[in-house]
């Protein structure tokens, strides 16, 4: 139980590290892998990233 724990804290840790960097791209660096700037959360979270 603990280890299912540690693991979805570590896979959140993860997902929010990858939704900062790609936050930290402007605009025109987001369209160029194809993605807006509101399709961040939902980019990451379905497994684009």
């Amino acid at each position: 139980m603990l280890s299912q724990i540690t693991n979805r804290f570590k896979s959140y840790r993860t997902r929010q590290r990858v939704i900062n960097e790609l936050s930290a791209l402007d605009d025109r660096q987001l369209a160029d892998i194809g993605i807006n700037r509101g399709d961040i959360n939902r980019a990451v979270a379905f497994g684009r990233y």
